[in-house]
């Protein structure tokens, strides 16, 4: 059993946010199929929304491209497929939400309250949604004030995801945990764009958008080791994660367990594979615990 913020897991995996979390019934299929340790659902706002025109995500040869300007159904109608993934998923459910501002993001939490999650991931690092994500999470003092608004109204634990697309993510991290945050997601997507060269046009319905998978993975791990070195609560690394190699190298940057996103795209048991992997690797090391590599990196000087 692996412990993190409370939460008690049955391996370091998580699905990160997203990515199969719009339904309970997907997120019960990640868990029990796929062999996640936990769960987060799709990001869920205050009010109902489409999000951006198609194409809104495609598969580059680094990754995926995505724009899809957080839809969701809001809090009051996604209250049912909480309580599904709740029942059912057998993991602890982690509820991704985001606001405009700390009383949206205040507003939203309660509203889930009632499909009991486990934990909240305020999503302050969404890159092409306007007046959302990274247009609060690359300011440090709306960060800690969108962190303490969710702290007043909850006694679960708040994870904050923090954009890579800023010049310190440690002060960003900093203020998170000024907040009360009780750990870090690191990262969301970095910026990106792609243009059809035949018409000229960008691919993208929104023009820009995020990128994910391999490309990031070196990126997400140097955010992990910065934000490891600069904060006392933990860190969750996710960005490029598709191997137990993957895992190991963002648990040895400093990163407490891992979420996997473009990955599932291939193969939802990529979790199982994952901590399967780890549990081999631990045994060959002589490791009796996946904490006794966490932040090792940091000590190899």
């Amino acid at each position: 059993m692996y412990t993190l913020t409370g939460l008690e897991m049955k391996n370091p995996t998580i699905l990160a946010a997203g990515v199969l979390g719009t339904t309970g019934a997907s997120l019960c299929r990640v868990a029990r199929e796929g062999g996640a340790g936990a769960v987060v659902t799709k990001s869920i706002g205050p009010e109902p929304k489409y999000g951006h025109s198609n194409p809104s995500m495609v598969k580059l040869d680094c990754g995926f491209l995505n724009a899809m300007g957080l839809p969701n159904p809001s809090y009051a109608e996604f209250v049912q497929e909480l309580e599904i993934a709740k029942k059912d998923s057998g993991v602890p459910v982690i509820a991704s939400i985001f606001g405009g501002n700390p009383e949206e993001f205040a507003e939203v939490a309660q509203g889930l309250l009632p499909g009991q999650p486990d934990a909240f991931e305020l999503n302050v690092s969404c890159p092409h949604a306007e007046g959302y994500g990274a247009a609060i999470g690359s300011n440090p003092c709306l960060v800690e004030a969108v962190t303490a608004a969710v702290k007043e109204v909850t006694d679960l634990p708040v994870w904050v995801k923090l954009t890579p697309n800023v010049a310190d993510i440690t002060a960003i991290g900093k203020a998170a945990e000024a907040g009360g945050a009780d750990a870090v997601v690191a990262i969301n997507t970095v910026k990106g764009m792609a243009i059809d060269i035949e018409s000229g046009y960008p691919v993208l319905g929104n023009r820009s958008g995020g990128l994910s998978g391999a490309a990031v993975k070196p990126v997400a791990v140097k955010c992990v080791y910065d934000l490891y070195a600069a904060l006392e609560i933990p860190v969750v690394g996710v960005g490029g994660v598709a191997s137990w190699e993957d895992a190991v190298e963002m648990m040895m940057a400093g990163a407490a367990a891992v979420q996997v996103g473009s990955a599932v795209y291939d193969r939802t048991d990529v979790f199982s594979e994952i901590s399967s992997g780890i549990e081999v690797f631990l045994q060959r090391k002589g490791y009796s615990d996946a904490r006794d590599f966490v932040g090792l990196a940091h000590e190899a000087v």
